[in-house]
């Protein structure tokens, strides 16, 4: 298997995530790709742990062995020395990543104040009229922007996503590195 060198991107979501990848994909040596499933893989394979057939006779040795590699055979054919793996979930969920991946990792977490990323949702949904189905309105049967922004803010994506972003800062702030979306993008370089 080939070295690579991971990096890891979270933050909050309409706060420039993308933007980043593109000018990070720029570098010939930097893969920086869409939302990835690695972070949802390893806490499939962790789960295991509570599987009756795993209780009857646990290989402790062996999962953790599947769950460090979990990220190198995810990435293992791409050509690039440096892949950056962007999840939201991985700043709350450091503990894998130290324990499985890299015991000091990066962290870089696209950031923008909160109204102008529930504005910045309320557009994108008025772009696409409103259908019926979006992510958001399949909890609503007559849904305003106020029920969109309240979803959101609670058990959606944005409320989740604030609530990892904090937890990782409280516990490992020198492992974070914020990237203001402002300062993206009016200073890319």
């Amino acid at each position: 298997m080939s070295l690579k060198k991971i990096y890891f991107m979270a933050g909050l979501p309409r706060s420039g995530s993308t933007l980043l990848s593109s000018i990070l994909n720029q570098n010939p040596k930097f893969y920086s790709g869409p939302n990835s499933s690695v972070l949802n893989m390893m806490i499939s394979m962790d789960n295991f742990r509570n599987d009756d057939m795993f209780k009857a006779h646990p290989n402790t040795v062996s999962l953790e062995t599947i769950l460090r590699s979990i990220i190198l055979n995810f990435y293992y054919y791409n050509v690039k020395p440096i892949c950056i793996d962007k999840n939201r979930g991985w700043t709350g969920y450091m503990e894998y990543i130290i324990k499985y991946i890299d015991p000091n990792p990066k962290i870089i977490c696209p950031v923008r104040d909160i109204k102008s990323v529930l504005t910045s949702f309320i557009t994108l949904l008025r772009k696409n009229n409103y259908p019926e189905n979006s992510f958001i309105d399949v909890h609503f049967e007559n849904p305003t922007d106020d029920d969109r922004c309240r979803y959101l803010l609670g058990p959606g994506i944005l409320g989740q996503s604030i609530v990892n972003l904090l937890n990782g800062i409280k516990q490992y702030p020198n492992n974070i590195l914020l990237v203001d979306y402002d300062e993206l993008v009016n200073h890319t370089d």
